[in-house]
Order: C-alpha cells, then structure tokens, then sequence
C-alpha cells in the first residue's frame, strides 16, 4: 500500500524559489507548500505528488520571493497624488500639504485613499505595508477587508488634526488601537511621533514610558533634511538624535524614517541602540531632502530597511522601484560599485523590513512555519532576457508589471495581474470625485 500523502491547501511551484533564507537563498525548480495560511515544506518540484493539496499552481517561468515590505507610507495621501510636485519639503508641507489636509482629510478620505493605494501596492508585490497617518482604525478597517497585512504607526503631535486634538488625545487613541488589534493576525500597531520638531519633550517622555510599558515601537520622521537639524540646534542646542537619545527612545524598537543628515557620532548611537533605519530614497531625491548613508549605517550593523513615503512625495509606492534606486545611489554615494549589491538591496525590502517591525519570525523569508506571504514575478519577458541571475534581474531590470501573483497568508489577492477582492472600476470612480473636489479648491 502506498504511503498516505498529507493534505495541504495549496502548492505553488516556481523555476526559481528565492527564499532570504541562508545558505539556500535561492532554489530552481522547488515549490512551497501552504497549509492554513503557513509554509509547512518547501521542496523540489519533482516531489509535489507526496502530498494531496487543494490547489496547485505551477509557474515555470517565474521567481517565487516573500512578499515586499513597505516600511515606510502614508498610504491616504495617493489622493494628493502630484497635488504639489517640484517644492522643497517645508515649502511643501506649509504651504501645500498641511492646508490641504486640513480641508479634506477625514475618515471617508482615509477609507478612499488607502484603497487606492492597497491596488497600487498589491500590484507592485507589497504584501505588508506600514502605515503612518490620521484615523489609522479607518486604515485597519480597508487592509482587513483587503486581506493586506499592516502596521499602523499611529500618529502623534502637539498640533490637533481631525483626528485628534492634543499630544494626549493622540497617544489615548493610539493605546486604544492596540488593545483592539494586540491579538489580530494582519494588523498590527506602533506609536507614530511624527518628528522631533512637532512633539515636545513632555510628550516624547509618555511615548517612551508608553512603549517600555506595552512593548511597542516607535516609528519617527528623523533628521530628514539639514533645515530640520539647523533649527533644532538653534531653538534647543541639541541634534534631534542627540535629543531622541537624552529622552530614552532610542531602543532596538525604535525606528528612525529618513535619516539623511547623519553623523559619526549618530551612527554609533544608533548602533548602540539597535535600532532601525526606514530609507526613503525616491522621495528623498525628489525632495532634495538628501541622501542617506545606507552602506555606512550597514557597515555599522545597523538594521536599513526602505520605505516609500507616501504618494504625494514619491510619487508612487513602487517598491519594486524603490530597490533598484537605493542599490544605485548606494554606490554613488561611496563611489563603489560594490556597495549594495543586489541580493542586499532585495532584503532592504523583506527580512530587514521584518526585522525593522519586529515579525521577522512571521514575514520576510521564506522558511517553513512563517506565513505564506508571497509574490511571483513573471521574468520571461523579451526586456528581462537574457537571464543568468534572477536576483539582480529583479533588482535592476523587472517593474511592477512583472509581479504576476500575490498571497497575504496563503490568500490568493492577485491572479496573473488579476485583482481578486477589488472591485477596481468603484476605487476608480472614487477617486475621480475626490480629483475634481480638490483641483476646484486648489
């Protein structure tokens, strides 16, 4: 009598399986097998009939990778999407940005750009993405409904906002969040101070004890551009980072987004620390905000992983694009060809992502037990050949329209560029009214 095969739900086969995982970071002609959402083996292609599964997918000509990790968004801003390009940062937020957040942000503006962006974002092989901005419970409602995996930094400032009025008012609703969501399975939670220049110290204090307190992170726009630092030394004689250290955020949970003016002496308080830095390359370029030093802030042991920002600054949330971009200014910035090589580059965007939000046991790699958040790339197509190595391909060659398949915990959200659970022509029309109002007002 034959062995008794084991039932699973779903098996996908791949030419190239690229796992993250060490010394096997790359397999040819493997598959992954998915049961309840999990990986429970990964193996040769040639072996798929020891088990009896519900669903087989093969795809011959594409790479099998985890799913992307967008650690860095503002995902409701896709609405403001090229409102106000060509502008230096402060000019773009005091004058462009804030006033029009002011006029239209609110819960439904929330629920409409950020499935926008989720389309965008599944299109592009982002499987988790890491959300900082107003009404995050409105965010968390739109990524359930989408099967997306999220971590919502929620927002904190002295300024009030629609959603909230004081720093208090902030961290309360932010708390409140996670003991809502402490136990989900997709969505997650952090404390999103929005930087040192719109949060006093008094506040910054209650995050710290906050964090400490729930075991939490702390997820901050830091030292993005030298303006920010120029003012912070003139109004208080300390760095941000300098200040940030003095107050105890500085922890393995913290994570400083931007980072572009760094010293030696920050460089060591961020690896004393342990903490992460979130590059934001595209929207640093188009910012002029500047550039950060990812190969020294490695070389360091510190932990880089990349992020978009939001629409509205990037101007899209490409992290396919964001890769090969913080690979090519890496080496500019040395003068060195070697630095941030390709299988490097393709980390910033899985595990050190999951490293960075602490769920690098659940997302990241591909590895038997974690969630089967995954993404395939189709590189059979005329501009991607010929193909010797599929890492650097996807790294320097492949777009967003390669991804072809997309899975947040075994649920299959994109079929050969087919959504599954959008209805997109809605989304569309939506946000064809929100263009018209804001275009009026602008």
């Amino acid at each position: 009598m034959p062995p008794e095969k084991t039932a699973v739900d779903l098996i996908i086969s791949a030419e190239w399986i690229i796992t993250m995982e060490e010394p096997h970071a790359v397999l040819t002609q493997h598959a992954v097998v998915i049961n309840q959402g999990r990986i429970v083996d990964i193996i040769p292609s040639k072996n798929i009939a020891h088990y009896q599964a519900k669903e087989i997918i093969h795809r011959p000509q594409h790479a099998l990778m985890p799913g992307l990790i967008n650690a860095h968004g503002h995902s409701a801003m896709s609405l403001f999407r090229g409102l106000a390009d060509d502008l230096p940062l402060m000019d773009w937020l005091n004058h462009h940005i804030w006033p029009a957040e002011q006029r239209w942000v609110d819960a439904e503006f929330v629920a409409h750009g950020v499935q926008l962006a989720i389309i965008e974002m599944i299109r592009s092989g982002t499987t988790t993405f890491c959300d900082q901005y107003f009404f995050p419970e409105v965010t968390a409602d739109i990524a359930k409904r989408n099967h997306m995996r999220c971590r919502l930094n929620t927002p904190i400032m002295d300024f009030p906002s629609a959603w909230a009025q004081t720093a208090d008012e902030y961290l309360d609703k932010g708390l409140a969040l996670f003991e809502q969501y402490r136990q989900h399975p997709l969505i997650s939670t952090a404390l999103g101070p929005h930087a040192p220049y719109t949060v006093a110290d008094e506040a910054l204090r209650k995050i710290q004890k906050a964090a400490d307190m729930h075991n939490i992170g702390i997820h901050m726009h830091v030292n993005e551009t030298a303006h920010e630092v120029t003012e912070a030394l003139r109004q208080n004689g300390q760095r941000p980072m300098e200040r940030l250290h003095a107050l105890g955020l500085l922890s393995p949970r913290f994570q400083a987004v931007h980072m572009t003016q760094i010293t030696d002496i920050e460089i060591k308080l961020l690896a004393q620390s342990g903490a992460h830095v979130i590059h934001c390359p595209e929207s640093n370029l188009k910012l002029a905000s500047g550039l950060c030093p990812i190969n020294r802030l490695q070389q360091a042991g510190i932990n880089v992983a990349l992020g978009t920002d939001g629409a509205a600054s990037n101007n899209d949330l490409d992290m396919i694009s964001e890769l090969r971009t913080a690979s090519l200014i890496a080496k500019l910035a040395d003068h060195d060809a070697t630095a941030l090589p390709a299988y490097e580059a393709l980390k910033l965007a899985t595990l050190n992502g999951a490293k960075a939000l602490r769920l690098e046991q659940e997302i990241g790699s591909l590895g038997i037990g974690k969630a089967a958040d995954l993404i395939t790339l189709n590189l059979s197509a005329a501009e991607l050949q010929p193909l010797y190595n599929p890492v650097s391909q996807i790294v320097y060659s492949a777009g967003r329209e390669h991804v072809s398949d997309v899975w947040v915990a075994g649920k299959h959200l994109m079929n050969q560029r087919q959504l599954n659970f959008v209805n997109e022509q809605d989304v569309l029309a939506q946000t064809a009214q929100w263009q018209k109002k804001i275009a009026a007002f602008k």
